[in-house]
């Protein structure tokens, strides 16, 4: 019986299992997008060819599914995410585990990307909404579909910089490749199949819950960062203004000299509890982020 691509990647999916599902998705974009070009240029070679036989022969060059599968979890294990380097495990006590995260480079990469989720997120929630409101108020007029068709296709592009970004900053496996619906024949057939996956959708829900979300990481997240640097710079101001930073009336208290270290001490813990706190909500955040812009 002649090979089809439909089993072919059913095969390679089944190899894969276990595996992260934006390597799964990876791996059978790839495998559809090659193997489908690689078709069309053989039949435009060798006209009259059967397709059975090009793409036998096409499937025995690429490899075997066990075979290519096998070489997508030998690419993962070099190619990890920045922020996402596998940590040692180790017997360290209490005190050591909770100032080591000011070694931890997950952290300063949740951080980052908790205070730029405000500027992302009014971006995408913006894009969604009028995107939506658009396609269904031009929906009666000719190019009322047209649009909306334009409209999910950058959804998808904007689930890939997403993806980019959740990668680089929090060590989340992420697609690098966006599913190519390459079985779908014509702009048209490509379009239903971009309306039926139900990773547009998700991916829709996702930009238009980021904006609440980037609200509250940026508050909570830029307050605590204030709140430190705050505390640590208090008795620099002190001496450098030579004057009480308390003000009650119209008089200036002084802090008294033997506060100042406790002061930069509290400032440093605040940076600690900061640093924890970013990288649970980083590791929560990309949860979030996989179960929704990530095809299953």
């Amino acid at each position: 019986m002649s090979p089809t691509f439909e089993a072919y990647l059913a095969d390679l999916k089944t190899q894969l299992a276990g595996t992260d599902p934006a390597t799964v998705q990876d791996a059978l974009a790839d495998a559809e997008d090659h193997l489908r070009s690689a078709l069309a240029q053989a039949l435009r070679d060798k006209p009259g060819t059967s397709e059975g036989e090009v793409l036998a022969g096409i499937l025995e060059h690429y490899g075997t599914a066990a075979e290519v599968a096998k070489a997508y979890r030998e690419i993962e294990v070099r190619l990890t995410p920045p922020f996402a380097r596998p940590i040692v495990r180790e017997e360290r006590s209490p005190l050591v585990r909770f100032f080591g995260v000011l070694g931890d480079t997950r952290a300063y990469g949740a951080l980052l990307y908790m205070l730029i989720a405000l500027v992302t997120g009014i971006l995408y929630f913006t894009w969604a909404v009028t995107g939506v409101s658009l396609s269904i108020g031009l929906m009666v007029l000719i190019f009322g579909l047209p649009f909306f068709g334009l409209f999910v296709f950058s959804i998808q592009g904007l689930a890939l910089v997403e993806g980019r970004l959740v990668e680089a900053l929090l060590g989340v496996r992420m697609p690098r490749r966006q599913v190519p619906f390459r079985s779908a024949k014509g702009i048209w057939g490509k379009f239903k199949a971009r309306v039926r996956d139900r990773r547009t959708w998700t991916t829709l829900a996702y930009l238009v819950l980021q904006l609440p979300l980037g609200v509250i990481y940026f508050s909570v997240f830029i307050v605590l960062l204030a709140y430190a640097l705050n505390l640590m710079a208090l008795p620099i101001v002190q001496y450098v203004l030579d004057q009480g930073l308390i003000v009650i009336g119209s008089n200036h208290i002084r802090l008294p000299v033997w506060s100042m270290p406790f002061l930069i001490l509290a400032g440093a813990l605040d940076v600690v509890f900061l640093l924890h706190l970013a990288r649970l909500v980083g590791r929560m955040h990309g949860g979030l982020a996989k179960s929704l812009l990530v095809q299953r």
